[in-house]
């Protein structure tokens, strides 16, 4: 299995989630797991690519067709739960960037 997503030509949306996990992460795998397989269940999901260190920083990068596809998934019940779970336990910090794709590149030969 490839840990890159397979997406298409741009334009489409990233949503990057760069968190810190706290010292708390009771239910924290099993609620991330569920996240994944939630969010790849939503329209206009296109895929995702996710890492963590050892110390418990990580970054997710969710790939969307567009703004209503992000609205929607995070107006979900089960997600709202979850966000509120991250700033209440799990997380000591996070960031949340929306971009618009517009280029892509892929490689190593890369633009060439």
């Amino acid at each position: 299995m490839s840990r890159f997503a397979p997406l298409p030509t741009p334009p489409y949306y990233a949503v990057i989630f760069t968190a810190q996990l706290s010292g708390n992460t009771q239910g924290y795998g099993e609620m991330a797991d569920r996240m994944a397989d939630m969010a790849a269940q939503q329209p206009g999901y296109l895929g995702v690519e996710s890492t963590r260190d050892g110390d418990g920083l990580g970054i997710t990068v969710s790939y969307w067709a567009d703004e209503s596809a992000i609205m929607n998934w995070k107006a979900k019940s089960e997600h709202l739960l979850a966000q509120k779970m991250g700033k209440t336990r799990w997380y000591d910090h996070y960031t949340l960037r929306v971009a618009k794709v517009e280029r892509a590149y892929e490689g190593p030969e890369g633009r060439g």
